[in-house]
């Protein structure tokens, strides 16, 4: 009787798996306001972490949006959510990236990212009523890339320089300009930095 074929199952790197988290926390923070648990858990995010990680860029920059959730209350921050990102007729920055990237008419980045999604085989969840080019949406699909469907360093590059980087960081912008954004600036700014770093990894692929 022959013996069945090792099959080998591909493991998640320790690097992989924080780079998925943070597009999944990032993902929660812009699809609503952080809850008082949420809080709690990221004012402590870097109590561990080595001197050398807090004292850089993006270092400081989880340590300034830790800081944030410290001094901030539920109900203030659903209040900036609201006034930021869904408004009443118009909100002060759009969170659909398909905004920052519309050059003619005739450009239709939300069709191409639809059918981007379908041949990876992702769907939006029944239930949600957000286009798929919502900021969370989009980061939570590089969460999915990288976590679940573990897709390689390129095919993870190539959806985030076509649908992820420029818009996102355009996004950021948006924010960081806003003077209803509070809390938000550090989102804002943990989301830049970040975005930079993923950018330079992926050059070096």
């Amino acid at each position: 009787m022959s013996e069945a074929p090792v099959e080998f199952t591909p493991t998640r790197s320790a690097e992989d798996m924080a780079r998925a988290n943070l597009y999944a926390i990032l993902a929660r923070l812009y699809i609503a306001a952080p809850d008082s648990q949420l809080l709690a858990v990221l004012s402590n995010a870097q109590e561990q972490d080595p001197p050398a990680v807090r004292s850089s860029p993006l270092g400081e920059a989880w340590q300034a949006l830790s800081e944030a959730c410290r001094s901030a209350f539920p109900v203030m921050l659903e209040n900036e959510h609201t006034a930021l990102f869904v408004g009443t007729g118009k909100a002060q920055v759009t969170p659909y990236l398909s905004n920052y990237v519309l050059r003619h008419q005739s450009d239709t980045p939300l069709a191409e990212l639809r059918e981007t999604l379908r041949r990876m085989g992702i769907a939006r969840r029944e239930g949600i009523g957000e286009y798929e080019d919502h900021i969370a949406g989009v980061l939570e699909t590089m969460r999915y890339l990288i976590a679940v469907q573990q897709r390689s360093l390129e095919e993870q590059r190539n959806f985030f320089e076509r649908f992820v980087y420029d818009a996102a960081i355009a996004f950021c912008s948006a924010v960081s300009d806003s003077e209803q954004a509070s809390f938000y600036k550090p989102v804002g700014r943990l989301t830049r930095v970040f975005l930079e770093v993923e950018k330079s990894a992926f050059s070096m692929i």
